[in-house]
């Protein structure tokens, strides 16, 4: 119970954290991104993901409805299969297999605007992870996002039920124009 309680707490200030910046200068590291799943309905929620730390670029636009799009291979650490659906929209991708780093700039190469990395353990739903530059002093100019790994994979899950290519999400979610009342979160996060 205790660890719930602290969990909870983690969340309410990173919650005030994101009130509290504003979207139109970009995020700064330790800052959160909200977006939202528009299709499949049954996973319209509000999601909440974090910058990498050292890498990437900033969401300096909306988009309303564009397409999240899973990467295969899902870990992108080499040439996309599905490369052509990439192009302009944001891919979903997994970690592990090759860096963080590794997998936006696989994006980038197939013209992603994003990416989102969600986290192979597919039972965390509290645990975001800081994602570095690796040691190549490549870099990537594209947003790079994580993804806890339930929310990662519930998004896939349904995406596979559905058998859809993609979701439509809305990136950034500003939550301060949102009534409380109206927050669609995941069932399964605690906010």
């Amino acid at each position: 119970l205790a660890a719930l309680g602290a969990a909870m707490l983690r969340r309410s200030l990173w919650l005030c954290l994101c009130l509290c910046s504003c979207p139109a200068r970009g995020l700064r590291i330790h800052e959160y991104l909200y977006f939202q799943v528009l299709s499949p309905g049954d996973i319209r929620y509000i999601f909440t993901a974090t910058p990498a730390k050292d890498f990437g670029g900033v969401f300096n636009t909306r988009y309303d409805q564009i397409h999240l799009v899973p990467a295969d291979p899902p870990e992108a650490c080499r040439e996309l299969n599905n490369g052509v659906f990439i192009q302009d929209q944001i891919a979903l991708v997994e970690r592990g297999g090759c860096s963080f780093l590794s997998k936006t700039r696989v994006i980038q190469e197939h013209g992603g605007r994003a990416v989102i990395i969600a986290d192979n353990a597919y039972d965390n739903d509290s645990f975001y992870i800081e994602m570095i530059q690796d040691s190549t002093r490549r870099t990537a100019d594209i947003p790079a996002l994580f993804l806890l790994g339930r929310d990662g994979y519930m998004i896939r899950r349904s995406l596979e039920q559905h058998g859809l290519p993609w979701a439509v999400i809305s990136i950034p979610v500003n939550v301060t124009s949102i009534p409380t009342y109206e927050m669609m979160q995941p069932p399964w996060t605690f906010w």
